[in-house]
């Protein structure tokens, strides 16, 4: 199945069937990414979208997982989604979930009876990447989203039943701003309640803003220790109800996994190791996007 560009899911989408919807991210103006820089946003045409998933069907039609692609799919208008929705439905009678990325933009733009419409239709995990819950940190990156808007957008997509899998970005703030990066972020998870947590190590890109930013000193990315605490401390104080918890991203310097709050003092315990020397390291080397 052709695609435009290349094309990026979580990891934990390695298995599920990828459709592109959309072409890019509706807002690209983060300071450090550099996924969609090469692509001009557009939302494909209905018609040789659900002509893909024909397509998929016909060689898989056993599929149970999709993944609605590109940067933030739930920038669609509910009939484009509705229409691929019920042909997903149709064609893979196995389906169990479909997910997607979006922002606090594209849920707050969506009325209440529109996300419950979408959940309905089968369109039941989001995932969502706030990266901080900093303001400032935020106005920074360019996230076009504050704090407020992300807890409110998080609050929206709860009581339409949809799951939400929330990813926060170790570093995001610099050496200026990482203890209170790392603070506010662990007030924003207590806030967004999430499902799934994952945490990211940011990677300052060739090209990107942000690395413009590096160039001329007005941004440095904290040590590896200093990486580490950030994590230890949104691990140690943030409360989610009951979320699953990863670091298992290929940018991450320490691949842990557990429940949070339940494995707290356990996920704390092995950080403390790291630092400690105690537990190794990945490799820089192995790291990657």
């Amino acid at each position: 199945m052709p695609c435009e560009g290349q094309l990026w899911r979580p990891p934990s989408e390695a298995r599920s069937l990828i459709i592109q919807a959309t072409i890019g991210c509706s807002h690209n103006l983060c300071t450090f990414c550099a996924m969609y820089r090469e692509k001009q946003f557009r939302i494909r045409d209905l018609a040789p979208t659900l002509a893909d998933i024909r397509e998929a069907a016909r060689v898989d039609p056993d599929i149970t997982k999709v993944f609605v692609a590109d940067g933030d799919a739930l920038v669609m208008d509910p009939p484009q989604w509705l229409g691929i929705l019920k042909a997903l439905k149709a064609e893979f009678p196995h389906l169990r979930r479909v997910s997607c990325y979006a922002t606090a933009q594209n849920i707050l733009g969506k009325s209440s009876a529109e996300l419950e419409e979408l959940r309905r239709a089968g369109l039941t995990l989001l995932y969502l990447g706030p990266e901080s819950g900093d303001d400032e940190t935020l106005r920074r990156l360019v996230k076009g989203a504050t704090f407020a808007d992300q807890a409110e957008a998080a609050r929206r997509a709860h009581a339409a039943g949809m799951k939400l899998s929330v990813i926060v970005l170790l570093g995001a703030g610099g050496v200026e701003r990482s203890a209170e990066h790392a603070r506010a972020t662990a007030r924003l998870v207590t806030a967004m309640d999430p499902g799934y947590l994952s945490a990211l190590t940011l990677t300052v890109i060739p090209g990107t803003p942000l690395q413009r930013q590096v160039d001329r000193g007005a941004f440095a990315l904290p040590d590896v220790p200093g990486l580490l605490g950030e994590l230890h401390t949104i691990v140690a104080e943030s409360e989610p109800t009951a979320a699953i918890f990863r670091t298992n991203h290929a940018s991450n310097y320490l691949p842990l996994e557990g429940r949070l709050p339940r494995d707290r003092e356990r996920i704390c315990a092995a950080i403390e190791a790291a630092l400690a020397g105690e537990i190794p390291l990945r490799p820089e080397y192995f790291r990657g996007l």
